[in-house]
């Protein structure tokens, strides 16, 4: 049986990293190959990291330009996956720890940041053990878990991302984010946690979720 970690440890049996082996050997059509494949679901991620969708595709493009930069240097060392989230990840920590104030948080969803509604049903299932009191529509749902987002640390709310927007696995969301996959399950469960009284406190008392200051502490919980 082939364990979650194998495209660690076969890393060219990812297509993307060929690709990237491609690019490094000066193929522009590879990179713009990796760009069309990951553009999206990367600014959707940073979109609810960040809570700017301009604020995330700038810093989407600032990702892919590093890794242009860096493509003379790239060694396959894991899935692409997981080394553009890293940078991602890196990168929307420094912007966060660099700006000047805390950021207010905007009620007024979105829409065209968001990915679908699927994402953020999984999320919803995954944060509440049993039905809600009232039910509620998709756009009172995906307002509903944006703002329950915004209210976990930025290493719950990375993690939580990658595990339900990009499907990652324990061992890939520890790579990215620099942490063991032991702090990563810790993460990932006291996330559920916070989410869940978010969650229930709005559907049962009406009470929206005040947002969290990002605390750049390396406390991984």
């Amino acid at each position: 049986m082939i364990s979650e970690s194998s495209a660690q440890l076969s890393p060219l049996r990812d297509p993307d990293v060929r690709l990237m082996l491609e690019v490094r050997d000066g193929s522009a059509a590879a990179f713009e190959e990796l760009v069309l494949r990951y553009q999206r679901r990367l600014v959707t991620v940073l979109e609810h990291q960040l809570g700017s969708r301009e604020w995330a595709e700038d810093l989407a493009q600032d990702v892919f330009l590093r890794v242009y930069r860096a493509r003379k240097n790239y060694v396959p060392g894991a899935k692409f996956s997981t080394w553009l989230f890293t940078i991602a990840n890196n990168g929307a920590l420094n912007a966060l720890r660099n700006r000047s104030r805390r950021r207010e948080v905007s009620l007024e969803l979105r829409q065209s940041g968001l990915s679908g509604a699927h994402p953020m049903e999984r999320l919803l299932q995954a944060s509440s053990t049993e039905m809600p009191a009232r039910q509620l529509d998709k756009a009172e749902t995906r307002q509903m878990v944006r703002l329950a987002l915004e209210s976990l640390n930025e290493r719950q709310r990375m993690a939580v991302l990658l595990s339900k927007f990009e499907e990652m696995s324990y061992a890939d969301i520890a790579e990215a984010m620099e942490l063991s996959p032991k702090a990563i399950k810790s993460l990932l469960s006291r996330a559920r946690v916070n989410l869940r009284e978010v969650l229930e406190a709005y559907v049962q008392r009406g009470e929206l979720p005040s947002p969290r200051g990002d605390d750049p502490s390396p406390d991984p919980s």
